[in-house]
């Protein structure tokens, strides 16, 4: 086909001007000729595809005086397509979807369609000074190109019988009426701008200049109900040039999805947007969206500053429903701002002192509220290898102090609830505060590194993955003389390496030196292992995160609970696992008997000798698992002993259940701590109790929302500088410094 054609197919009128007539040639060019007629040569198969869009005007621009207007009586029946080619043609491929348009050049020499039959979204066709394709007698319309450019879009005025407004309408109240046109506004696609606004008047007026449009609201006399006195209900604006809304206010996105998140509160800002478009067409900011989740949220779960405030009150709630707690709130004394804050339930504190391994993980993470706060952990491990959170502690900032307050909180309530307090195994990343509050309240207690924070800080020093295998292999050894070997590779390695480990002392980290009893965990995972939610709960108001947290546990506690209740074997689920893979292995073994307790154990690896009577293997296996290795299984086999009668007593299903056998009751609604503590002077002292929020803030800026693991540390970070606390580490947007 040939370039620069034109089609005119079915009812598409093109009229021209008093004095020009389009002609189409042979030479392809468009023209003008005298004799006003439009000559299309039926020999030929000359197009001209119009790729237009709705709602957007064809300009030519160009300087000629020539118009081309709609409503004459040269009518021509063309096919307009819809297509744009590189080589400037304008040609057709397919029909279009609607028919009658009518093409016009107006005044200022632009190609328009009229309001009846509108333009696809978001296209201009215009013609520019020297690629234009001007309505010129001597110029080949070759020499022209067409340009694609973004003008406003529509929102075209429509008619929706629920918005209907009428003379006499009443509403409640001036709130209800202002509400009522703020809906009706955006249902309609039509600005309203607000003439005056007392309590017993409402006047406003269509937004855009020269529309009549115009109501006026007044209160009925004696009563608050407002009603309309007088409207003016014809529109001659064409509806919004823009997406958004000018009533499209917070509130407004805020009252739009109040039921939504009510029944959701995870419901994204991004959702909101796709839904406040979907259901009326306007397009909102992330910001707006985000701030009308936040005004609902505020509204259902309470401010902040109203979270401190009831702390006095809801520590008394939880004693109160769950008796046996421990919850304490400390204030400031000179400011009454919030310092510190120590719970731990009942149910928890019984579970660990009866049924768990007595190891304990030491652990923190920043808040992501309003206000700068830190909330540490202790927590414990079910016979089944499962977190089991003993206490926590919120304060306003992690120091040695509060570190030392919050072990001396943790010691005092397990002294209360045992007489004799087991000999613990403690592990974190044994910074100085924590060192120093164990050495202090858990003397007897051996304190061991976190070899998640040991791995970190290695790996941030020589950032060399198989350096990094090599000393998880090293920690996990068994035997000192498995440790010294990985020891030696890391050394061919690297010297520095080596001497950075070996300045650590190894009774500290290393299974083949540690003195406590372990039981295989090497990390004190806490903060990850329950990243997934207490990373949101970390955000909310500190009342509402703390009631997060007592949900999770009396979920957890609640299903434990039921799921051992379907166990038949005599140990948990990965204990007995253990057990298993142990009975595989003896079978292979040949054992020979010394006495009633002592057996020489041979196997491919080499020869291991078992006391059953002491619970130790020369393997070390059974001793710092407390479970029987393969070698004491083999043992204790071939003299006809259960295998399972010389596991720890924390391994038994009797005793995990007995971990869970408690309850963490549930908290009734704020509403009702008035109505429920009438009469209890515990909580009528706890109402004189002021709690001011902490004095620092969340600095500006997006807090980070996944922690970042030990093993995801795969290059070397450049020293960055922030120019708000002249510190190294972190940019200005990531500051933490108390503002």
């Amino acid at each position: 086909m040939a370039n620069n054609d034109l089609i005119l197919g079915q009812s598409h009128s093109l009229a021209l001007g008093q004095n020009q007539t389009l002609v189409l040639g042979h030479n392809e060019n468009l023209g003008l000729s005298q004799n006003h007629d439009l000559d299309l040569g039926t020999g030929h198969d000359h197009h001209l595809g119009l790729g237009l869009a709705h709602d957007h005007d064809l300009g030519l621009g160009h300087s000629h005086d020539h118009e081309l207007d709609l409503g004459q009586s040269h009518d021509q029946e063309g096919d307009v397509g819809h297509s744009y080619r590189h080589d400037n043609d304008l040609t057709t491929d397919r029909k279009p979807d609607h028919d009658d348009h009518e093409l016009a050049l107006s005044e200022n020499n632009e190609l328009v369609v009229s309001e009846s039959q509108e333009l696809d979204d978001n296209l201009e066709l215009a013609v520019v000074d020297n690629q234009e394709m001007g309505i010129d007698p001597i110029r080949d319309l070759q020499q022209s190109q067409v340009l694609v450019s973004l003008p406003p879009v529509l929102q075209a005025r429509n008619s929706n019988p629920s918005y209907e407004l009428a003379v006499g309408q009443e509403f409640p109240d001036v709130k209800s009426c202002r509400r009522a046109l703020r809906d009706t506004a955006i249902a309609l696609h039509f600005e309203m701008q607000t003439i005056k606004s007392d309590k017993t008047r409402f006047t406003a007026k269509c937004a855009t200049e020269g529309c009549p449009w115009r109501i006026h609201a007044a209160k009925l006399p004696g009563v608050p109900t407002f009603t309309i006195r007088t409207i003016h209900e014809t529109h001659t604006c064409g509806g919004l040039y823009h997406l958004g809304h000018q009533q499209a206010s917070v509130q407004w996105v805020a009252h739009s999805v109040e039921q939504r998140l009510r029944e959701n509160p995870n419901y994204k800002p991004k959702e909101i947007l796709e839904e406040i478009h979907r259901v009326h067409g306007i397009t909102l900011s992330y910001k707006q969206a985000w701030r009308g989740k936040e005004r609902i949220m505020a509204a259902m779960r309470g401010s902040f500053e109203e979270g401190y405030r009831l702390l006095p009150q809801y520590c008394e709630q939880i004693k109160r429903t769950n008796p046996g707690s421990i919850a304490s709130v400390y204030g400031n004394p000179t400011d009454s701002c919030f310092q510190r804050l120590f719970i731990s339930f009942q149910a928890s504190i019984y579970g660990f002192l009866n049924a768990c391994r007595p190891l304990l993980g030491l652990d923190r993470t920043f808040l992501k509220s309003k206000y700068l706060g830190t909330l540490l952990l202790a927590t414990g491990f079910d016979g089944d290898g499962a977190l089991f959170p003993l206490a926590f502690g919120v304060v306003d900032e992690e120091t040695d102090e509060n570190w030392m307050w919050f072990l001396s909180e943790l010691h005092t309530l397990l002294e209360i609830y045992t007489e004799n307090m087991p000999r613990l195994t403690i592990l974190s990343d044994r910074q100085k505060g924590i060192v120093d509050g164990v050495e202090a309240n858990f003397p007897t207690a051996f304190h061991g590194f976190c070899m998640r924070h040991l791995s970190e800080s290695f790996r941030k020093e020589f950032n060399n993955s198989m350096l990094v295998n090599l000393l998880w292999e090293a920690a996990h050894a068994l035997t000192v003389i498995e440790f010294e070997a990985k020891i030696l590779e890391i050394e061919e390695i690297s010297q520095d390496a080596a001497f950075w480990i070996r300045r650590i002392p190894p009774r500290l980290w290393a299974t083949a030196y540690f003195e406590g009893t372990r039981f295989g965990h090497l990390t004190a995972n806490i903060v990850e292992s329950l990243n997934s939610w207490l990373l949101e709960a970390s955000g909310l108001p500190i009342i509402q995160m703390m009631e997060c947290i007592r949900r999770q546990l009396m979920t957890w506690f609640n299903e434990r609970r039921e799921t051992s209740m379907q166990w038949t074997s005599i140990l948990v689920p990965s204990a007995e696992r253990c057990v298993v893979e142990a009975l595989e292995c003896a079978h292979t073994y040949q054992v020979l008997r010394a006495n009633e307790a002592e057996f020489e154990v041979i196997s491919q690896e080499g020869t291991n000798i078992v006391d059953i009577r002491n619970r130790c293997c020369l393997c070390r296996g059974w001793q710092l698992y407390g479970l029987p290795c393969a070698h004491a299984v083999a043992a204790l086999l071939s003299c006809r002993q259960n295998v399972h009668r010389f596991t720890e007593s924390c391994f038994t299903v009797a005793t995990y259940r007995k971990a869970y056998s408690q309850t963490i009751h549930p908290i009734p609604d704020r509403s009702l701590w008035k109505e429920l503590s009438d009469g209890d002077p515990n909580a009528n002292k706890a109402l004189e109790v002021i709690i001011h929020p902490p004095k620092s803030l969340k600095p500006p800026g997006r807090p980070r929302k996944k922690r970042v693991r030990a093993e995801d540390h795969g290059r070397t970070k450049r020293v960055v500088h922030c120019s708000r606390c002249n510190q190294t580490g972190h940019f200005r947007t990531t500051c933490a410094a108390p503002i």
